[in-house]
């Protein structure tokens, strides 16, 4: 028997001193899927917009030619399918439960697909919300995506935790507004990615602004933006600033949300792509 490294990343013995590695905590992918990255939309508290984010990347994804998906992990808060005027359920056959489909082409899977009312609450305890998580990956044919967006709850609860632990989580983005706490937000958020060794892609500031449809002018509505300063600091690179716009809101509260134009993430995507 070999002398113990204590490097418990590259050994296969079932030891009494081993440590779990996060290969460990991996769910498996459902054998009918073929999810080639995993990106997380994150924040650290919530009304900043991660589901318009992640909606609104998905879209621009399929624009730019590729395959995406979209895993809503915000189970007790659903709002991905009223987005993309999904109102049909869920259905199953042998390869497992299928995701609805958006007029472009996008996957979706939401806890809001499987209930028999939408209006109806989801009064879970963590557990069965993690359970629920891990089945989105597991029992889901995803069939062949580019990318899968998993747009996450507020916090860094129960759920952040089953899906870094239990999905092939390849980076995150997170998502912020111009407020005096965004760096309180963004740190949170920034600071489990890295307990969990997930990389972090960059940052997104939602409502970063409005712009007079007159003149132009660009007006700080929530106060001067502080993104750069902190994603200088935590070393990772500003994604987009998205500006406050009616004309989103009414398209997303249309079901329309792949109608919108959003120019603001073109760099990104192509660097997806």
């Amino acid at each position: 028997m070999s002398e113990c490294t204590h490097d418990c990343s590259t050994c296969k013995s079932s030891c009494a001193d081993r440590k779990p590695t996060k290969e460990d905590f991996l769910k498996p992918m459902n054998k009918f899927s073929n999810v080639k990255k995993v990106i997380g939309v994150v924040s650290g508290k919530g009304g900043v917009g991660k589901s318009l984010v992640s909606c609104l990347l998905a879209a621009k994804c399929r624009k730019a030619g590729l395959n995406v998906g979209v895993l809503d992990a915000d189970i007790t808060g659903p709002s991905v399918p009223k987005s993309f005027g999904i109102e049909s359920r869920a259905m199953q056959n042998e390869t497992g439960l299928l995701p609805a489909v958006t007029k472009t082409g996008i996957k979706v899977m939401s806890i809001n697909l499987l209930l028999e009312d939408v209006n109806s609450p989801v009064v879970w305890r963590g557990p069965v919300i993690s359970g629920v998580i891990e089945q989105f990956w597991t029992d889901v044919n995803w069939g062949d995506l580019d990318y899968l967006f998993v747009d996450m709850p507020p916090g860094t609860g129960d759920v952040a935790l089953t899906v870094f632990q239990s999905l092939p989580v390849d980076g995150i983005v997170i998502v912020s507004t111009p407020q005096d706490l965004v760096k309180m937000i963004v740190n949170k958020a920034y600071n489990m990615a890295k307990l969990m060794d997930v990389p972090v892609l960059g940052l997104i500031e939602n409502m970063s602004y409005y712009q007079c449809p007159d003149c132009g002018k660009k007006i700080n509505v929530f106060g001067e933006s502080q993104i750069d300063e902190t994603a200088d600091e935590l070393n990772v690179p500003v994604l987009a600033k998205l500006p406050i716009n009616p004309d989103i809101a009414k398209l997303v509260d249309s079901g329309s949300i792949e109608d919108v134009d959003c120019p603001q993430l073109d760099e990104f995507v192509d660097a997806l792509k």
